[in-house]
């Protein structure tokens, strides 16, 4: 259908190049309403991307957390105990403890405190995927020593760079000092500017309040051929339910959906395409609909010939489809550009994807569309009486 109009689109075109200013000004317009939703979107993207990062990355088949987790800058504990009750379980294979709290990194530079979110592990398992962790976790096995996250806000400071110089890097963590062993990248999120790893001794020293028999999170390895959700079902419905089950997918999803639900940033983000895609409708309307009225009387010379209402609606319907496109493509190669600023910016893991190229591709076509429908009443108003 569409390439069929695109064939017989010269009087669509030849109308649109005739005012060239014009079509440059709904060009303009198309573009700064498509970039306004890459934005959104690219945003909103770059939120839960990065806000469930560390759970992609956690090493488990099963995580257990207390019910009332939503966040990780505001952690629920729970009893290791359950999480060992979960070893009599057939399929279970081996259980680690993951504590997480939010602590002051001293920037030994300007000596001022920025939160960030530490991480303890018992250093003897494999708590996270992130190869640099895996490979330098035992180095983290004495007290005050830590693996750093160099994909951090850079107010934490020069950590990974000093350390690939000197291979060490000394500052304060909760006003107890600290040694980096080694660094990984994780990157920043809207809860956490950093992440630090570190055992479970030294978590427990750094946050003497917390106690030892309380853990934010476990992590259940299966053995090998173990059904994931069978096993899971049996936890779920053999554990008090003071805990629950889910895989590490389930988790990152809890994270995802209290960004997206429980705060109004996906809210806002949402109203912010919105915004684009009605400024977008307004403007190319205002452009179809000035042409149809400074050339009303041709259209009705050519009803008078013999062209039919539909040909002559199919024609504003192109119009409205080449002016999608021509806004579609600078808006698409300027919101790249944007999205490597932001990155450099904010340290947020935002770049362009395809489903979201596509998304805003389609809205601009629906949103065109809907501005030639609407422009089309006053096409049928042309009528070739007027004209003899």
């Amino acid at each position: 259908m569409l390439s069929k109009m695109f064939r017989k689109t010269p009087l669509a075109w030849r109308q649109l190049m005739k005012e060239k200013t014009r079509v440059a000004v709904a060009v303009a317009g198309i573009t700064f309403a498509d970039m306004l939703m890459f934005i959104q979107f690219g945003f909103e993207s770059a939120l839960f991307d990065a806000a469930i990062q560390p759970h992609r990355n956690l090493q488990a088949d099963l995580v257990l957390i207390n019910p009332q987790f939503q966040t990780l800058f505001s952690v629920k504990s729970f009893s290791r105990e359950r999480l060992y009750q979960t070893l009599g379980y057939e399929g279970v294979q081996s259980v680690s403890g993951l504590y997480i709290g939010t602590g002051q990194w001293r920037n030994p530079e300007t000596r001022q405190d920025r939160a960030i979110l530490v991480w303890g592990i018992d250093p003897a398992t494999s708590a996270f995927k992130f190869p640099e962790v895996q490979k330098n976790q035992d180095l983290i096995k004495p007290l005050n020593q830590v693996l750093f996250d160099q994909a951090g806000r850079p107010e934490y400071g020069a950590v990974g760079e000093n350390f690939q110089k000197n291979s060490q890097f000394q500052t304060e963590l909760n006003n107890i000092s600290i040694d980096v062993k080694g660094v990984f990248s994780n990157g920043a999120s809207f809860a956490a500017d950093g992440n630090v790893i570190t055992s479970d001794s030294t978590f427990l020293r750094l946050f003497p309040e917390r106690k030892p028999d309380r853990i934010e999170v476990g992590l259940i390895t299966l053995k090998s051929g173990a059904d994931a959700e069978k096993v899971r079902s049996q936890l779920a419905a053999g554990l008090p339910n003071d805990v629950i089950v889910l895989t590490p997918k389930g988790f990152a999803q809890t994270e995802k959906e209290y960004w997206a639900n429980g705060t109004g940033i996906g809210f806002i983000f949402g109203l912010g395409v919105g915004v684009g895609f009605i400024v977008g409708i307004v403007i190319v309307y205002q452009i179809l609909y000035s042409d149809v009225s400074e050339h009303l009387p041709e259209y009705a010379t050519l009803k008078a010939m013999g062209y039919s209402d539909r040909y002559l609606l199919l024609t504003l319907l192109q119009e409205a489809l080449l002016l999608a496109c021509l806004g579609y493509l600078p808006a698409y190669i300027l919101s790249i550009g944007l999205y490597q600023v932001t990155f450099a910016a904010t340290m947020l893991p935002i770049a362009m994807k395809l489903d979201r190229a596509i998304t805003v591709f389609i809205l601009t076509i629906i949103m065109c569309s809907l501005s030639g429908a609407i422009a089309m009443r006053k096409l049928r108003s042309a009528d070739p009486a007027d004209v003899f």
